[in-house]
C-alpha cells in the first residue's frame, strides 16, 4: 500500500517511557528505519527515601519502605526534550511527521482531577506522598492485595482465573484501595486515577482513553466488564464506586488514534498540530511488533531494570501465576499472555552498587571497562555450577509464578572463598531460572512455547544471552533493534495514522530484523538442569508456603520503620 502522502517520505515518532528515562525514536514509515533519536533522564528518578525537596513545599518527607514514586512532570519534559533532539538527529524536516505514539512502564498511576492535573501539583497536596505517581515497583499494596486475593477467591469471582488466581500490589486495584485506606483526603479530591500510559497521551491531544491494554492487563477488565460494586464494598465500603467514579472511562483499541496533537503539545514537541496520537500501550507489549514476534508460541522478553514477558495463544487457558491474559491484548485475534519478574538488571545493579568491593571497580575502571562488562568477563571463565551457589531472584518481590512482592532475595551456597564474580553470576543464572519457570508454566497449562526472542538494554550482555538460551533449551534471538518499546510505539503510530491497515501489516514492514543469535549446548543444558532443579526446590519451600521466613521478616520491618502519616494540607508529617 502507498503509505505516503502526496509522494513524499513520511515518519513517526514513537516514545518509550521506561523507568529512568524517556527515549524518542524517528522512524520512517515505509519500511521501519530508524533515523534519530533522542534521551532524557527523569530529573527526579525514582522517589523512594523522601519526597523531592524542589516539588513538596515542606523538606525531610520520608517515604516508607516499599514506596516507589515519580513526579509526573518528568514525564512532560520528555516531550520537550527528547522528542525535539530526536528530530534534530534525524535531520528531517517535522512537517513530514503524521503520527506519535507512546508506551510506558505498568502499572504507573497517576492521581489527577478532571482536567487531568495531577494532585501533586495542586495547592495544598505537595507534601503527600499519595498525591504523586505510584511507579509499577512501588510494592506498599501487597496487604490490599492480599485481601483482594482472598476474596475473590472465597466469592469465586470469575476474573481471578484470567490473572493466574492472584492480583498483584502492582495493579490498579490494589494501589487504589492502599490511597483509599492510608489518606482518604487524597482519594477524596481525585477525580480519575490513570495509567500513566493513559495520561501522557491525554497531554498530547487533549482526549482521556483508556487502552485496552492496561485496562485488561492491570485493572481486572475482562469480557467489558470490571470488578462489581458488590465485591469493591466487601473489601471497603468507601471503594464501592472506585470504578464508576475514578476508574472507568472509554476503551481505546491498540493502534486506534486517541486524538489529535493539540497547539500546546505541538509546542513541547516542535512536530505539526493535528497530527495522530495513537492510543497508548505497555512498553512490553508493543515490543512484540517491533520483534515481528505477532503470531502464537513467539515469547518476547523485554530484559531491562525488570522482564515482561508477552506471548500471543490462540487459545484461552487458565495459567496460574500469570500477569493475565487479555482478548487482543497485545493484537487483534489472538489471547495476549503476560507474565514477568519483577527485578532483572535491577538485581544486578544492586549488587554492582553495594556487594563489589572498591578494587574491582578499580580494575575495571583501569581496562576501561564498566563494573558489570568486568564481572561478566571474570564470569564467563568459570564451569557452571563451579561457585557452588544457587540464588532466588526475588529482590523485588515475585511477580511471576508466585505474585507475591513479600518474598525476598537470596544467595545460598556462599562460604570465605566465595568471590564478586561468583555472585554477580549466580544472580544472572537466578533470573533465567526465574524465566524458565514461567515458560514450563505456560507449556504446563498448555499454551505453546516456541520461540524465545528478547529485547531491552540486557541483550547486550552475550554471557547473559547465552545462559537463558540453555537454561530454557531454547533458542534465543534477541531483536535487532536497541530501542525495542520505542520502535514498536512508532509502527502504532503509522497504524494510528492510517499508513497500514492493522498492527500485524505495520510490523510485518516495520519490524525489526534479528539480531545475534544464541543456542542452546546440550552439554550446558544438562549442567543447568541439576541446577534448575534445586532452584525449583528452593522456590517452592520459601514461595509456596513452606517456610514463610521472608513474610515474618517483611513484618519485623515494618515495625521497625516509622509508619507513613499523611500531612494536613497546612502542615508536614508527624
Amino acid at each position: 500500500m502507498d503509505v505516503s502522502v502526496d509522494g513524499t517520505e513520511n515518519y513517526v515518532i514513537g516514545v518509550d517511557y521506561g523507568t529512568l528515562s524517556g527515549r524518542a525514536v524517528v522512524v520512517r514509515v515505509r519500511d521501519g528505519r530508524e533515523l534519530g533519536s533522542g534521551v532524557f533522564d527523569y530529573p527526579h528518578a525514582v522517589v523512594t527515601g523522601e519526597l523531592p525537596e524542589d516539588t513538596a513545599a515542606v523538606a525531610g518527607i520520608r517515604l516508607p519502605g516499599e514506596w516507589a514514586l515519580q513526579v509526573p512532570n518528568d514525564y512532560r519534559e520528555v516531550l520537550r526534550q527528547a522528542v525535539p533532539a530526536a528530530i534534530a538527529d534525524a535531520g528531517i524536516d517535522p512537517a513530514a511527521v503524521v503520527g506519535i505514539a507512546t508506551d510506558f512502564t505498568a502499572c504507573t498511576m497517576v492521581p489527577v482531577k478532571a482536567d487531568g492535573t495531577p494532585l501533586n501539583e495542586l495547592p495544598g497536596f505537595a507534601d503527600r506522598p499519595h498525591a504523586y505517581v505510584k511507579l509499577w515497583r512501588h510494592h506498599a499494596a501487597q496487604p490490599q492485595a492480599d485481601r483482594i486475593n482472598a476474596l475473590a477467591a472465597e466469592r469465586g469471582e470469575s476474573w481471578l482465573p484470567r490473572y493466574g488466581g492472584l492480583i498483584s500490589s502492582e495493579w490498579e486495584f490494589a494501589k487504589g484501595l492502599q490511597l483509599l485506606e492510608e489518606d482518604p483526603e487524597t482519594y477524596a479530591a481525585m477525580d480519575r486515577w490513570v495509567e500513566a500510559a493513559d495520561w501522557i497521551v491525554w497531554q498530547l491531544c487533549g482526549n482521556y482513553v483508556r487502552n485496552a491494554c492496561t485496562a485488561g492487563y492491570k485493572g481486572i477488565y475482562q469480557d467489558g466488564r470490571y470488578p462489581s460494586e458488590d465485591f469493591l464494598a466487601a473489601l471497603n465500603p468507601q471503594f464501592k464506586d472506585f470504578v464508576s467514579t475514578k476508574l472507568e472511562h472509554t476503551i481505546g483499541r491498540l493502534g486506534d488514534a486517541a486524538g489529535r496533537l493539540t497547539a500546546e503539545a505541538a509546542d513541547w514537541t516542535g512536530l505539526p498540530e493535528g497530527i495522530a496520537v495513537a492510543v497508548g500501550n505497555v512498553d512490553a507489549h508493543v515490543t512484540a511488533p517491533a520483534a515481528r514476534a505477532v503470531e502464537p508460541g513467539q515469547l518476547v522478553a523485554i530484559m531491562g531494570t525488570s522482564t515482561c514477558h508477552v506471548l500471543n495463544g490462540t487459545e484461552l487457558r487458565g495459567v496460574p501465576g500469570m500477569c493475565g491474559v487479555v482478548d487482543g491484548g497485545i493484537v487483534d485475534g489472538l489471547w495476549g499472555y503476560e507474565a514477568g519478574q519483577s527485578g532483572v538488571g535491577d538485581i544486578f545493579a544492586w549488587f554492582t552498587k553495594y556487594g563489589v568491593p572498591p578494587d574491582y571497580h578499580d580494575a575495571a575502571a583501569s581496562r576501561g571497562l564498566g563494573i558489570h562488562e568486568y564481572l561478566t568477563e571474570l564470569a564467563a571463565g568459570q564451569a557452571i555450577g563451579a561457585h557452588g551457589l544457587i540464588a532466588l531472584d526475588w529482590h523485588s518481590g515475585n511477580r511471576s509464578v508466585l505474585v507475591d512482592h513479600e518474598l525476598s532475595g537470596l544467595v545460598l551456597g556462599q562460604t570465605l572463598a566465595t568471590r564478586p564474580e561468583d555472585t554477580y553470576r549466580a544472580l544472572l543464572e537466578a533470573t533465567a531460572f526465574g524465566t524458565r519457570t514461567i515458560v514450563d508454566a505456560f507449556r504446563d497449562s498448555g499454551v505453546p512455547v516456541n520461540e524465545f526472542i528478547v529485547a531491552g538494554g540486557l541483550l547486550k550482555n552475550e554471557l547473559l544471552m547465552q545462559i537463558y538460551a540453555d537454561v530454557t533449551g531454547l533458542q534465543l534471538s534477541t531483536i535487532g533493534s536497541s530501542q525495542g518499546p520505542a520502535l514498536g510505539s512508532a509502527i502504532h503510530a503509522a497504524v494510528a495514522a492510517g499508513r497500514y491497515p492493522d498492527i500485524r501489516a505495520a510490523a510485518a514492514a516495520m519490524g525489526s530484523e534479528p539480531g545475534a543469535v544464541f543456542t542452546p549446548i546440550p552439554a550446558n543444558v544438562a549442567a543447568y538442569e541439576e541446577l534448575f532443579q534445586e532452584y525449583r526446590a528452593l522456590h517452592d519451600h520459601f514461595g509456596r508456603g513452606t517456610n514463610d521466613v521472608m513474610h515474618r521478616l517483611k513484618a519485623i520491618q515494618r515495625k521497625a520503620v516509622r509508619p507513613l502519616l499523611a500531612p494536613t494540607r497546612e502542615g508536614a508529617s508527624a
